[in-house]
């Protein structure tokens, strides 16, 4: 065994390093903002008579 210090990882280094983590976000997000984007579009388009 050596005596060297272990050296701890961080939480934001952990959350980069989970490449899963890293595409899951890549899918949700896009996902999101466009379809709240989407919403706001036709929530703001005039009643038709």
């Amino acid at each position: 065994m050596s005596n060297e210090p272990v050296e701890q990882q961080t939480v934001l280094q952990r959350v980069l390093d989970d490449i899963n983590f890293i595409m899951m976000l890549g899918l949700v997000i896009p996902t999101v903002l466009y379809t709240l984007w989407g919403v706001m579009e036709v929530a703001s388009l005039p009643i038709a008579r």
